[in-house]
């Protein structure tokens, strides 16, 4: 269970709608809110709003020549991109809470939107890359409905769900520190990283990501009711008046001591009409212009990452909430597994890339969320967010990373239930949490670990404790991982 787990209570017997509610999500039953749910939902968004600057970013532009430019020369709108990431991220966060009662937000994945901009647009037009998306999520919502994807998740062994829990940990942690620029890459090949800029944190924005994490720290240690939402909140102020002051400006990739990607400015306007004339202009033309084989391959790395993130994701995030039984299983994880699925055919329809559950949900979890409920705030955020898009501007990165890392330390104390006395488990378990952060992947790290779990624990003498659905994976992950030379041995 995880230390912000409160003990249950019993189910409601109001017959009144706010019980019907709270029995609709088992709020009560839980040992939860709804004043956590609603504050959980919130810290979420917060948490996750900068999705809606970023995927902009990667997959679009303000003009051709600083987007990402397709094989015919065709780009994405910033602003239309922007409209259709929040428009997505609302209807699936909604959706998924609906449905699967959980407190996980949805939006567009980073892993696959960069892999589209960086790999797929130079061999595709952006509608034929995001139609490989679209059927990216037909396999997974198949996989997903015809209850294999449950028989893999069931199958993994708990030792390795806590593995992913406390991976999953470290890497949020990660990202929150280099999000604030506390870590920075040196440049180097030895070392890689270094502390801030050239081994010294002397960044405005850094600044304001140290007092974030030791203010929300203090507050957590204290046991402060909605700690992490009065930590980013007074933090954001303190940032918006250190920059009225000092006028930093954003990074824009040349200024290292800028806010890395928005600076915390009051805007001069709120509204802003949202444009969504991207949606639905996909095609399947990716077999036509690359061939069969090239176009399976892209599919096969689609699925493997969007697969196996989500897992991964869903398994830490459920830990982190307690809602996990003896063998690391949560509830309604067929239809969560579908739903998924669901994310990664809206995502394309709509060119925003594959929506999948976000790793930031885990701060809304630390404010206590449990159910569904806290979806329904986060996902009528995202929708707002459409028409006002200037307002999630205002909480800079430096601040998120900070809730990141507070969440990330919560997540890391499920080690405590790994079994450390057997080495045929640690290796795997090692594998698992350390390659995580260290490749930027989850879906790296859990294939490590199922690798070396089936490899380690058979030839050890323990064979018959490997279920055969672990192995079929294992040759699964191999191929992934070697997908580069063989995807050039096929187009050869």
């Amino acid at each position: 269970m995880s230390s912000t787990q409160t003990p249950a209570s019993a189910p409601s017997t109001d017959s009144g709608t706010a019980g019907k509610v709270d029995r609709f999500f088992e709020i009560t039953r839980r040992g939860s809110t709804w004043g956590r749910e609603v504050r959980g939902g919130l810290v979420t968004f917060v948490t996750m709003a900068y999705i809606v600057i970023l995927n902009p970013l990667i997959l679009g532009g303000f003009s051709a020549d600083q987007a990402a430019v397709d094989v015919t020369g065709g780009w994405l709108p910033n602003a239309q991109v922007a409209a259709v990431t929040a428009l997505t991220a609302g209807v699936m966060t909604i959706l998924f809470g609906l449905v699967a009662r959980l407190p996980f937000g949805f939006a567009a994945g980073l892993g696959i939107n960069s892999f589209l901009a960086a790999s797929v647009v130079g061999e595709l037009t952006w509608a034929e890359a995001m139609g490989l998306v679209v059927i990216n999520g037909l396999i997974i919502v198949l996989l997903s409905s015809t209850g294999l994807r449950a028989m893999i998740f069931t199958a993994v062994p708990q030792q390795l769900k806590l593995a992913i829990t406390v991976g999953i940990g470290l890497f949020i942690a990660f990202i929150g520190l280099v999000d604030s620029g506390f870590v920075r890459s040196s440049g180097h090949p030895s070392p890689p990283v270094q502390l801030g800029e050239n081994g010294s944190v002397v960044s405005l924005p850094t600044t304001v990501f140290v007092i974030g994490l030791i203010l929300i720290g203090i507050l957590m240690a204290r046991r402060v009711k909605a700690a992490l939402l009065i930590g980013i909140v007074a933090t954001t102020i303190i940032a918006v008046i250190l920059e009225a002051i000092f006028k930093v400006g954003p990074s824009l990739g040349t200024n290292p001591n800028g806010w890395n990607l928005n600076a915390p400015v009051l805007p001069s306007s709120i509204v802003a009409v949202p444009d969504l004339s991207l949606l639905g202009q996909v095609s399947f033309g990716a077999f036509d212009r690359i061939g069969v084989l090239a176009a399976v391959m892209l599919i096969f790395t689609l699925v493997f990452t969007n697969f196996f993130d989500a897992m991964g994701t869903m398994t830490g995030l459920a830990n982190e909430a307690g809602l996990t039984d003896q063998n690391g299983n949560f509830p309604r994880l067929k239809s969560a597994l579908i739903v998924e699925g669901v994310g990664a055919v809206a995502g394309g329809a709509a060119s925003a890339s594959s929506n999948t559950v976000f790793i930031e949900s885990g701060a809304g979890i630390g404010e206590g969320a449990r159910t569904g409920l806290a979806n329904m705030v986060t996902g009528v955020l995202f929708l707002a967010a459409m028409f006002f898009t200037p307002l999630t501007q205002i909480v800079p990165l430096e601040v998120a990373g900070a809730a990141l890392v507070i969440v990330g330390a919560l997540m890391v104390t499920q080690i405590r239930y790994i079994d450390f006395g057997d080495f045929s488990v640690v290796l795997p378990v090692f594998l698992t949490i350390l390659i995580m952060p260290l490749t930027y992947s989850i879906a790296n790290g859990i294939g490590a670990g199922f690798i070396s779990w089936v490899l380690v624990r058979s030839f050890s003498g323990r064979a018959k404790e490997v279920s055969p659905l672990l192995w079929i994976v294992a040759v699964g992950f191999l191929v992934y991982f070697v997908r580069g030379p063989v995807q050039a041995l096929l187009g050869g």
